[in-house]
């Protein structure tokens, strides 16, 4: 005990309860900023570049997306009762929701309506199927025998690993390049200034001294935005188009209902349920607190209350349905930094930037290749603590075969999406995320798989099988 003890002492700078000062807090906040800004404009982004908005609607919508993560943020960290995890967990703009809000957008637009009817339509089917997360949190603490750390450490590692595409994509230059102008992507250019960020935060996070630990990811991205801007590859000009104040209006666009739309979008809330579940782990894992017992469950069933009270909110101020951001756990792993009221500095430094488009315009003309450099590596430690809780189980037979299966299953769909390619629009939405497909496998080999071969205890009862070998020995 007293090993496992000091080794949470060596690795964590600041506990989940701890209070840095207020220099190192805004320190530590700023990595965060770096490692989801971009992750919670882009959805936004995406859908607005879809339904063809105006470019003034556009910058709107990703300014309250921002806007409504600071909120969601503080509702997560500051916990209200049985709202919030109390963890150093991040809201942000989900990215589960990317096709069906499109979707939705879409078939408002074909049917003659306008594009603020539209969004309006997107937020309205949002905020009525809110309720289906909150609901079904309420039942987490039932569901522990089927939410074990095996299930959850297999959701948390797929995490990771569908993460780390996205940073690969980065280090080459970002998906618009890989889409647009091919022969550019992977250049020497975009890999050497991964490379320098990459570089410099591994050294820099070796250092014995804790500034320098703690302000790896964020001296290794400024160090590359400043070659890149000496380059002339980081994009000022765009800094002109943005907005200097937005105001956030509830129902700014108007409060529309599809039905046709009301069941998949609860399912997608389902899904989510899921991921949020792995996300919360993770961040209790690399914060060095418990991933099993009465004080994980609660706090599992807090969080996911709080991403649906969230959501519910995010569609009353014009933003797409948030979640928990799993990014943010490579952050806490780097850095060492836990504590829950770095995430105050988070949640203002979010509504700050999404009242002042401006401001997080100097965050989002960060090259894609500096971003890589960094995120490659939290992204990588997202897949690695998902191993840890893995490894926190007796794994048998029964459990090898789970992992097995679930991976398979979770990365084929991600290797080979042509494979679902005889499925209606809504099944490809929801089962090409490898998170999905295998976090749901996993969650069905659990229940159905028998629970015990020839009498051994199953994966992860420590106790049934100290009993059994004890047993045996006498």
């Amino acid at each position: 005990m007293s090993d496992s003890k000091e080794v949470k002492k060596t690795e964590m700078i600041y506990g989940l309860n701890d209070k840095p000062a207020p220099q190192q807090a805004f320190l530590a906040a700023l990595q965060h900023m770096l490692a989801i800004f971009v992750g919670i404009m882009t959805p936004p982004l995406i859908i607005g570049g879809a339904l063809q908005l105006p470019p003034e609607m556009k910058a709107y919508i990703i300014s309250m997306a921002l806007f409504v993560s600071g909120i969601a943020t503080f509702i997560q960290v500051k916990k209200f009762g049985p709202i919030g995890s109390g963890l150093l967990s991040i809201q942000g703009t989900s990215f589960t929701f990317l096709g069906l809000s499109i979707g939705i957008g879409l078939s408002v637009k074909a049917a003659g309506g306008s594009p603020e009817q539209a969004l309006g339509t997107i937020f309205g089917v949002a905020l009525i199927c809110s309720p289906v997360e909150m609901i079904f949190s309420r039942f987490i603490p039932s569901l522990k025998k089927v939410i074990t750390p095996l299930v959850s450490g297999i959701v948390v590692t797929l995490i990771g690993m569908s993460l780390i595409r996205v940073a690969i994509t980065d280090i080459g230059g970002g998906q618009w390049l890989l889409d647009n102008k091919p022969e550019f992507f992977g250049s020497s250019t975009n890999l050497g200034l991964a490379a320098v960020v990459l570089i410099t935060i591994i050294i820099l996070n070796r250092s014995s001294n804790k500034w320098l630990r703690m302000g790896s990811i964020a001296l290794g991205l400024a160090l590359g935005y400043c070659i890149a801007a000496v380059m002339g590859l980081v994009p000022f000009e765009k800094m002109s188009s943005l907005a200097t104040f937005a105001a956030p209006i509830p129902f700014n666009f108007g409060f529309y209902i599809s039905w046709q739309h009301v069941i998949p979008m609860a399912l997608l809330y389902l899904i989510t349920t899921v991921e949020s579940i792995g996300d919360l782990t993770a961040t209790s894992m690399v914060s060095g607190e418990p991933v099993q017992g009465d004080k994980y469950v609660k706090r599992i069933s807090g969080g996911v209350f709080g991403d649906g009270v969230n959501s519910a909110i995010a569609a009353v101020f014009n933003s797409f349905p948030n979640t928990t951001f799993s990014q943010n756990n490579g952050v806490i792993q780097m850095t060492g930094v836990a504590s829950r009221y770095v995430g105050f500095w988070i949640s203002g430094m979010l509504v700050i930037l999404g009242l002042f488009p401006f401001i997080g315009g100097l965050f989002s003309i960060i090259p894609n290749a500096v971003l890589g450099g960094a995120t490659i590596i939290m992204f990588g430690t997202v897949a690695a603590s998902g191993i840890r809780i893995i490894a926190s189980s007796l794994i048998d037979r029964r459990g090898v075969l789970i992992m097995a299966i679930s991976f398979g299953m979770g990365l084929g769909v991600t290797f080979r999406p042509e494979i679902l390619g005889i499925f209606p629009g809504i099944v490809k939405t929801i089962f090409g995320s490898a998170i999905t497909t295998g976090g749901l496998t996993a969650i069905a080999l659990n229940i159905f798989l028998p629970q015990s071969l020839h009498g051994q205890p199953i994966a992860g009862d420590g106790d049934a099988y100290i009993k059994t070998k004890t047993a045996e020995a006498k």
